[in-house]
């Protein structure tokens, strides 16, 4: 009955009671939308992570002619291609018996039969809109029919599943034969743990820097007008209720606003599901069908929002003590103390002192978690202080009217005004943070050497005549190396393989490998210095020198540029030269010139890779077409590219993370904006007669309205500011530990100048949508106090 009370109240209590509702419900469907996109993206990453990983199946090595010895088996072979950038999957098949039952693939009717293919829906778009020398000729034969979405993570894969004969499939380095195709979810890769756990703890700090500033919104909504509703609920009171039953009717109030605001959040997070499925958190987009949240997390919203509105409003009143004799008195909180920024200082200093101290070790994952913790308490504890002592500095020193109430007030309870922007401070230093470090590692990845290896593209064949892939013989280099010369405009620097090493050490080693440290175990690699000159980045050899030994292992490989440029030069006037007559190249000692290259293949060695410079993009979309069968019969485990999109490929995970970061912080502000609204209508409703007194006395309206603005201006700048500081001092630690050698100096980009100051500035003109309020509630003619 009591609960019905409070809701008779809400609807019916007058023009007061009708905004009040109607700012708590927009609040809260704003917030709402939020939770359920972060949610729909998690859901739809969840399902695709679950879907069969037939890129996962392994099989046995097939044994001479008799290639499978199980029936029904198919020869399989799957590697990485690319074009322009873009990764494609690919799987070369050959069914052994066409009349027995072979091994089905996900989205694929039946295996291709030899010169038939099957290509998924953007790839065949893509090959439809570049030239055949380019793409379509890597695929012989016509095409069969698309992949199917089962096979596929989102619209954008790039897909081929490609029939050939036995015989072809049997000559490729690589190829096993399979019976079964692997069904078990993606998640389950070994190679995919460290990315799934890394977005789903991506995931998790975004549901917890937008579930933070979400409660803060309800908390504050729940608190508009608390003054004018204790004085209510004193008379309720007054007239026999109990303390249970006044909570009941606060909670049966703010309970209301929140299930109206919960339920137009859900119907507005329909109207914006499709755009939703257009952003690419994992690189690709979803299928849209699949970003959207479940019918447990729908119940689990409408009926939690509601709850967690009830419970603060119950908070809200646990400092008013309603007498039965209509009295209400607040007791008022102490200032905080100078103690509360301790907990930053000290995440500060560790964080930045021994996690990181010691160039070129390892930071202690130990000690930066803690000062990360630290850093993160520590902001959310410091922030009422820190609005206290700059509340008290701009008191003594402002002479202005507005100036010095907002002042008085904002120190009298600093707390309470930090309270509405708490949720502002994690999401700017995340943001912060990540955008200070994503855009340094960025510039590292693009500047090794100099920038002038990004349009260099790296071809590995294999370091040793094993998997995952061996090195082309004489015969095959050289044409190879004539093919891909009859290009215009290239470059190209052979690798060959040393076929004379020393057993490495059993005693640890004397130093560290790299530049001035180059022990002969290592040194498996046979280049040219005159081939070696045409990319000077690499190094040079001493003087008179015709051929080196060294070691192209973590340039030909590595996927992280920063490495590759500390590893830089790979050659130096130190580097052992290639002897003749060693096995190390006997025909580097013939005055070849520009024919040595030719000269070292035909005398033995095999080539382990090759490096290509190639300015017209055009150009070398063909040679990695005419690589295509090279790198096939090699086994490679290595796709063709440039360093340019080796670097990308790193580029667009990091960016995926700043974008994610930024959202976020642009999210919590557009929702601490809402917060904001509503906390200045509440303000301003309670404070209704001091206001209407001050504005009878001569004090204009602009005064007052300068006066809301700076109550709610000052914590969130100060928030900002305070939070963007600690992010940078977590980016300098990471940035120095990093030791980028060739980037200049990077700074957070123009995307988190504009998402941090557009969010506050957008922030703050909600604020001042509540302004024309202040006029209204003021009017001299409203100078009625009950």
């Amino acid at each position: 009955m009591t609960f019905w009370l409070g809701l008779r109240l809400s609807l019916r209590g007058g023009r007061e009671a009708a905004v009040r509702l109607a700012l708590v419900a927009a609040a809260v469907a704003m917030g709402v939308t939020v939770l359920l996109s972060t949610v729909a993206l998690f859901n739809a990453f969840r399902v695709t992570a679950e879907r069969p990983c037939w890129e996962c199946t392994t099989g046995s090595a097939p044994a001479g002619w008799a290639l499978g010895a199980t029936q029904g088996a198919a020869l399989w072979n799957h590697r990485q291609d690319s074009y322009a950038g873009r990764p494609i999957e690919r799987l070369d098949v050959a069914v052994l018996d066409p009349a027995a039952p072979a091994p089905a693939v996900p989205g694929v009717p039946a295996l291709p039969a030899a010169g038939r293919f099957y290509l998924s829906p953007a790839l065949a778009e893509l090959m439809a809109a570049v030239p055949r020398e380019q793409l379509a000729d890597r695929f012989p034969g016509a095409r069969a029919g698309l992949v199917g979405r089962a096979a596929l993570s989102g619209p954008d894969d790039l897909v081929a599943v490609v029939g050939r004969t036995p015989g072809e499939l049997a000559g490729m380095a690589g190829t096993v034969a399979v019976d079964t195709v692997a069904t078990f979810p993606a998640a389950q890769d070994p190679a995919a743990d460290d990315l799934t756990a890394l977005y789903e703890h991506g995931f998790g700090i975004a549901a917890i820097g937008l579930i933070v500033p979400l409660l803060v919104l309800i908390g504050t909504a729940t608190r508009l007008a608390a003054a004018r509703r204790e004085a209510r609920f004193a008379a309720v009171r007054l007239a026999g209720a109990t303390a249970r039953q006044i909570n009941a009717i606060a909670s049966a109030d703010a309970a209301l606003g929140a299930l109206l605001g919960a339920l137009a959040g859900v119907a507005l997070f329909q109207a914006v599901r499709p755009a939703l499925a257009g952003v690419a958190i994992t690189g690709s987009r979803f299928f849209p069908d699949v970003v959207t949240p479940t019918a447990p997390q729908y119940a689990i919203v409408v009926a939690g929002v509601p709850l967690a509105a009830a419970v603060a409003a119950v908070w809200s009143l646990r400092r008013v003590r309603i007498t039965p004799l209509g009295a209400a008195r607040r007791t008022r909180a102490s200032a905080p103390g100078w103690w509360r920024v301790l907990p930053l200082l000290a995440g500060l200093g560790l964080f930045a002192g021994p996690a990181f101290a010691g160039a070129g070790r390892e930071p202690d994952p130990l000690l930066a978690d803690a000062g990360l913790a630290l850093i993160m308490v520590g902001l959310m504890v410091a922030g009422p202080w820190l609005t206290m002592l700059a509340a008290r500095l701009a008191a003594r020193l402002t002479r202005g009217a507005a100036t010095l109430l907002a002042a008085r007030r904002l120190a009298a309870e600093p707390k309470a005004a930090f309270r509405s922007v708490n949720g502002i401070v994690l999401a700017v230093f995340i943001g912060t943070a990540v955008a200070g470090i994503v855009p340094a590692v960025v510039s590292g990845q693009l500047a090794a050497g100099g920038g002038t290896l990004n349009e260099v593209m790296r071809v590995p064949f294999g370091y040793a005549d094993a998997a995952p892939g061996r090195p082309l013989p004489p015969g095959e280099a050289d044409e190879l190396l004539a093919e891909v010369g009859a290009h215009p405009g290239v470059t190209v620097l052979p690798i060959y393989r040393r076929t004379a090493t020393q057993d490495p050490p059993a005693a640890p080693l004397p130093c560290d490998p790299g530049p001035g440290c180059r022990l002969d175990f290592m040194l498996g690699h046979v280049v040219s210095c005159d081939d070696l000159a045409r990319f000077p980045a690499l190094g040079a050899c001493a003087p008179g020198v015709r051929a080196v030994t060294a070691d192209f292992n973590r340039l030909l490989t590595s996927d992280n540029l920063l490495s590759v440029d500390r590893n830089l030069p790979i050659v130096d006037p130190t580097s052992p030269s290639a002897p003749a007559g060693t096995g190390t190249g006997t025909g580097f000692g013939k005055d070849a010139g520009s024919g040595e290259a030719g000269a070292a293949a035909s005398d033995g060695l095999s080539l382990a890779a090759v490096l290509i410079r190639a300015d017209d993009p055009a150009v070398r979309e063909r040679i990695r077409t005419s690589l295509t069968p090279y790198v096939a019969r090699s086994g490679s485990a290595e796709t063709p590219l440039t360093f340019a999109e080796v670097a990308r490929f790193r580029e667009v995970l990091l960016d995926q993370v700043e974008r994610v970061a930024l959202a976020i912080v642009a999210l919590t502000l557009l929702v601490a904006g809402c917060g904001l609204l509503v906390a200045v209508a509440g303000g301003v409703v309670e404070r209704r007669q001091p206001f209407t007194l001050l504005r009878l006395s001569g004090t204009p309206t602009r005064t007052l309205s300068l006066v809301v603005v700076l109550e709610t201006a000052v914590p969130v700048l100060l928030a900002a500011l305070v939070a963007a500081a600690a992010g940078f001092g977590v980016a300098g630690p990471v940035i120095d530990q990093l030791a980028i050698k060739s980037a200049p100096a990077a700074l957070p980009g123009a995307g988190y100048l504009l998402t941090v100051g557009g969010g506050l500035l957008a922030a703050l003109l909600i604020v001042l949508a509540g302004l024309p309020l202040l006029k209204r509630v003021t009017a001299p003619d409203n100078a009625r106090f009950e």
